[in-house]
């Protein structure tokens, strides 16, 4: 539950930056900061640690269990009755938060001078991932996989995107996944983007795409296909065959050292090639693929703006997810691991326009 690599990380960035207190905080839908150290799936609203440079660690939660489950562990945890002013009790002097930005204003706790924000560096910190969070983003990679083949094999004409996305749900749920974060659309060429699944029903002929990310000891892995209900089209052939080639574009590219720039246009210039480049902008797609961890989306997110070195023990996906004319929205991707010379797939689903 205490990731003590991480510890003893945090402590020298308190040291490096002159803090004397770094707080870790957490709500309902982004708990990945106050985990990176305390991973605790709380259950209440909001969550703090608080680290000083000795390295002593005081918890504060809404939740009697959570807290009697942290304490059980050896770290001094408590609930709270008003956030910001029992935090206010806890820091002094220079006070850095990871966090600060999703924080309310009135959470925030007064201190010696305005808290400073400590989002930036703990995202840094958090890029390069440890053996342990490795071996834990392995397992939800491998829990995608399984259910995503749950998904193909569920899937049927006359079913509703919200009864199969609710029959994968509760697989992941039953094989140890604490949530999943998951789109999906159907239909054909008048499909622009994935979304939360409707009541729309699968007919003859729909491209069936889905984005599956499962979360296995507070940790994220995804995976990207497309289904095709039937014999798929020459359209949908033609356009997976692009979709493909621009995915292996970007696996083979991604290694240390690289440009996170450049991994996102060697995707965009298969499309170009193809005669696709104006699909590439953000008018038809939103990211060629993101971080992955302790959240989601992690960042840096890979475009063609944005510049950052690629470092060994990053977890990335590359999916270069947008709309064609050929086929309507197409989805591809896995979950990659930054090793000393390249990267390795995550996921281990069969790389194939699939169909039913």
């Amino acid at each position: 539950m205490l990731n003590r690599q991480r510890l003893g990380q945090l402590t020298g960035l308190l040291k490096e930056h002159r803090w004397d207190i770094l707080v870790l905080y957490g709500h309902t839908w982004r708990k990945d900061f106050f985990r990176c150290l305390v991973n605790v799936n709380f259950s209440g609203p909001h969550a703090a640690a608080v680290l000083d440079q000795s390295g002593e660690i005081r918890v504060l939660v809404a939740d009697s269990w959570d807290a009697e489950l942290i304490s059980a562990c050896g770290v001094d945890a408590s609930t709270y009755s008003d956030l910001g002013r029992d935090l206010s009790r806890l820091v002094s002097g220079k006070v850095a938060i990871a966090g600060l930005e999703l924080m309310e204003r009135q959470f925030v706790p007064a201190a010696n001078g305005a808290a400073e924000s400590a989002t930036f560096a703990l995202e840094e910190l958090r890029r390069v991932k440890t053996p342990e969070e490795i071996a834990s983003i392995q397992k939800a990679a491998d829990l995608a996989d399984r259910g995503y083949r749950h998904f193909a094999e569920t899937a049927g004409r006359g079913m509703a995107e919200y009864e199969l996305v609710a029959e994968v749900e509760t697989f992941l749920k039953a094989h140890g996944a604490e949530d999943n974060f998951q789109l999906i659309a159907s239909g054909g060429t008048e499909v622009t983007g994935m979304k939360p699944p409707t009541a729309r029903r699968f007919r003859e002929g729909d491209s069936i795409t889905t984005e599956l990310t499962p979360q296995v000891d507070g940790y994220w892995a995804q995976i990207c296909r497309t289904l095709v209900m039937g014999e798929p089209s020459a359209g949908q052939r033609k356009s997976f065959a692009i979709f493909s080639e621009a995915q292996k574009a970007a696996e083979d590219f991604l290694r240390p050292g690289v440009n996170i720039a450049d991994v996102a246009r060697v995707q965009n210039d298969v499309f170009r090639k193809h005669g696709y480049g104006e699909y590439t902008g953000p008018k038809y797609t939103r990211v060629r693929g993101h971080g992955l961890g302790l959240h989601c989306d992690e960042n840096p997110w890979i475009l063609e703006d944005v510049n950052y070195t690629v470092k060994e023990g990053m977890v990335l996906i590359a999916h270069p997810n947008t709309y064609l004319p050929l086929a309507g929205y197409m989805v591809f991707g896995d979950s990659l691991l930054v090793t000393a010379n390249s990267s390795t797939p995550l996921n281990h689903t069969e790389r194939k326009l699939f169909q039913k």
